[in-house]
């Protein structure tokens, strides 16, 4: 009796694989979606046909996007019950994504510090970098900017690799083994693709460029924070009230449609950017309906996409050396001086 009722206690006490009842659907098939879409585009790339490359590569940069913003949701813990679960999925989806050079719960860390200290905490300031850099290679970065290839973005995941083996730091050079496993073994997968297909080889690296172009895009308009180089437990400068309000005020929605609401699921729905702000915790399928409850219709914080393309173009060079990030104004051509933010992706713990 004694044994059986504390089996039942323990089954009682056993938490659900995942942290929302309504959360199984819909993850399971964000999930399905973007591991099924990463190995049928891979496999595409080494058809015969152009066509199905063309399609394969762009099913493989989708699969990779979905894959990153679900490393989001692991962070924030709102697919599974346990911690450990997350972290888990997490670590996949960070391989998939190329984010697997540092441990993911770095990764989360970095990103809590953005939700907690409402700002851009990094700890390495590459527009400092760039900035201190002989001319000619200043300006290479830029000629590859302007020809839309993310040189920040590939300086910053270099950086991340190369960290643990420039590093005094105890916890740093800890990583090495991680790390050069890491390479290793990426570096034979890769190595086998292009053995099997140099041209696929080639689409890949696109693929994960374009992954890396439409999160740095809607990473660029979602906040005009302040941005803080500092040590990796370092503290920000108290010199103002960052509050909720600041918060909220801040922040931006950069929706991809309004008139088709549906088409944000193509970033699962991570351009509810206020509503997410608001309420961390609440799941990627719920944002919609909490956006629609907070928010009022003609709420100043939501920018459709299509105000920001001109102005992803335009200062897409400016956004690389300047610290300032703009502002948002008002009327139809509100989003010109917004300039936008670069380097902050949570794909590097940096």
């Amino acid at each position: 009796m004694t044994t059986s009722t504390s089996t039942a206690g323990r089954a009682a006490k056993r938490k659900p694989l995942f942290r929302y009842s309504d959360g199984p659907l819909p993850n399971i098939l964000a999930m399905t979606y973007s591991l099924a879409g990463y190995v049928v585009g891979l496999g595409l790339l080494l058809a015969d046909s152009w066509l199905l490359k063309a399609g394969g590569t762009l099913l493989l940069a989708h699969a990779m996007i979905i894959g990153a913003y679900l490393m989001h949701e692991f962070a924030h813990g709102t697919i599974f019950s346990a911690p450990q679960h997350n972290a888990r999925a997490g670590a996949v989806y960070s391989w998939m994504t190329g984010g697997c050079y540092a441990e993911f719960q770095d990764l989360r860390r970095k990103h809590m510090r953005h939700h907690v200290d409402r700002a851009d905490v990094l700890t390495f300031d590459s527009k400092q970098f760039i900035n201190g850099l002989p001319g000619w290679v200043r300006k290479l970065i830029l000629a590859l900017e302007w020809a839309y290839i993310p040189a920040v973005e590939l300086l910053l995941h270099g950086y991340v690799i190369l960290l643990p083996f420039l590093s005094d730091s105890e916890k740093q050079r800890a990583r090495r083994p991680a790390v050069a496993a890491t390479l290793v073994v990426r570096t034979a997968a890769f190595a086998l693709l292009g053995w099997l297909s140099f041209a696929a080889l080639v689409l890949y690296a696109v693929a994960w460029l374009v992954m890396i172009t439409v999160l740095r895009f809607t990473d660029a308009y979602q906040h005009t924070y302040d941005a803080f180089a500092v040590l990796e437990e370092g503290d920000i400068p108290a010199d103002k009230l960052r509050d909720r309000a600041y918060e909220q005020q801040n922040t931006f929605s950069n929706l991809v449609s309004l008139r088709w609401p549906a088409l944000n699921l193509l970033l699962l729905n991570f351009s509810y950017h206020n509503a997410h702000h608001e309420k961390p915790v609440a799941p990627w399928y719920r944002l919609p309906a909490l956006h629609a409850s907070l928010y009022s219709e003609g709420y100043r914080q939501v920018v459709p996409m299509k105000e920001l393309v001109s102005s992803f173009h335009r200062h897409r060079l400016r956004r690389v050396t300047d610290d300032d990030y703009g502002h948002f104004g008002e009327g139809p051509k509100r989003a010109d001086n917004f300039y936008g933010a670069v380097g902050v992706s949570f794909l590097t713990a940096v």
